[in-house]
């Protein structure tokens, strides 16, 4: 199901998954006209919000994640306090998300929101690290959000780098769980990707080294783009997603190498996607995903629109080995170099992939001949007995 729903001063786009054994999935985009102070989009982005899970039936147990992507987290995260879109109610854990990336339609603040309903009966505790995990079917889904640097002086983007995904190895063995094993999906945000991005790239794959992900085992589904979070000697944050329990043959990786090389190829250690397989659905994580071919190289230097139709090509060769198409696509999440090829991406985009839901934000690509970079998430329908339901 997809459908757009209006108030006076928010859009709301919404996307479902009907599940064959009774589980749905919902993911609603919200965003406002631009209009007002930031705290009037918040109430607006709030409200919005609101009245939309209301006319879906979505309970606040339903939710699991809310991303918020705002214009300057330095000065608008005090002002977030009490809106309702900040996990506030101990008895309903949210994970939520808070970076720095300014939404390109005008306004300071657009949401991406998930939502579960029917289907077994869950549970939701708060992770101590920041997040929450989810229980159901015999699988703990763990969402690690707002990861930051402990010191409070400046590091490096190394140091930073190790220290976050070590804040995310905790976190996981505290639920009997590794890195290498049941780490499905991360977030990077470099606060300057152009100068910090290199860095990054070799903290992390010292650490993949020592945790056994290598080019002959496997990597991890991840975007790296320039973003931030409220503390301005951050110059990393990261987000995670992680499944404890779940059976090795429920993960594969996904990658068409006739569109795209992999990533190790140019020294990078990332999946191109990465796909959890369950009784009746088959969930693809699309990592950042630009205008490359098959030998690594940039293509259409300097024309946006066309990078925005080769990066949506490599998506769907991404999914062809699962099965999937773009029309799959639960959502997506475009960021470009550039704000002003807002609405010429806007357009192309809804031409191309209509009714998908879309937050197009400004967020620099770690190459700086990328101008645009897509992500997102699909859900494919799949048969297979005898796996766990979501």
């Amino acid at each position: 199901m997809t459908a757009v729903m209006s108030t006076t001063a928010a859009t709301v786009a919404v996307r479902s998954f009907t599940g064959q054994n009774g589980t749905d999935e919902h993911v609603l985009t919200v965003s406002v006209n631009g209009q007002g102070s930031f705290a009037a989009q918040c109430r607006a982005i709030a409200e919005g919000y609101r009245k939309a899970c209301a006319d879906l039936g979505l309970s606040e147990e339903s939710a699991l994640f809310r991303r918020l992507f705002v214009s300057d987290a330095q000065n608008q995260a005090a002002a977030l306090a009490g809106s309702g879109l900040l996990d506030e109610n101990p008895d309903h854990p949210v994970a939520v998300s808070l970076v720095e990336q300014a939404p390109l339609d005008g306004s300071k603040i657009s949401l991406l929101a998930c939502h579960v309903t029917g289907g077994s009966a869950r549970r939701k505790r708060r992770l101590a690290q920041g997040g929450m995990v989810m229980e159901a079917n015999g699988l703990r889904h763990l969402w690690t959000t707002g990861l930051t640097p402990s010191a409070s002086a400046p590091q490096g983007a190394y140091e930073q780098t190790q220290e976050v995904f070590s804040q995310l190895t905790n976190a996981l063995e505290t639920e009997n769980g590794t890195l290498r094993d049941h780490c499905v999906r991360t977030w990077l945000y470099v606060r300057d990707v152009d100068c910090l991005y290199p860095a990054l790239v070799q903290a992390r794959t010292d650490l993949f080294d020592r945790h056994g992900l290598t080019a002959d085992s496997h990597y991890i589904a991840s975007t790296g783009i320039e973003g931030a979070g409220p503390n301005r000697f951050d110059g990393v944050l990261m987000d995670a997603y992680s499944i404890v329990g779940m059976r090795p043959e429920q993960m594969s990786f996904l990658n068409d190498t006739d569109a795209m090389c992999p990533t190790w190829a140019y020294r990078v250690t990332f999946e191109r996607g990465t796909r959890i397989a369950y009784a009746d659905r088959a969930h693809c994580f699309i990592s950042g995903t630009a205008s490359i071919d098959h030998k690594g190289d940039v293509l259409h230097l300097g024309d946006v629109e066309a990078q925005l139709d080769r990066a949506l090509d490599n998506v769907a060769a991404i999914l062809r080995p699962a099965g999937g198409e773009l029309n799959h696509m639960m959502y997506f999440i475009v960021y470009l170099r550039d704000g002003s090829d807002a609405p010429a991406i806007r357009r192309a985009l809804g031409q191309r992939c209509p009714g998908i839901p879309a937050v197009i934000v400004k967020g620099s690509v770690c190459r700086p001949e990328w101008l645009v970079e897509v992500e997102g998430v699909a859900a494919v329908p799949h048969r297979q007995a005898g796996l766990p339901e979501y």
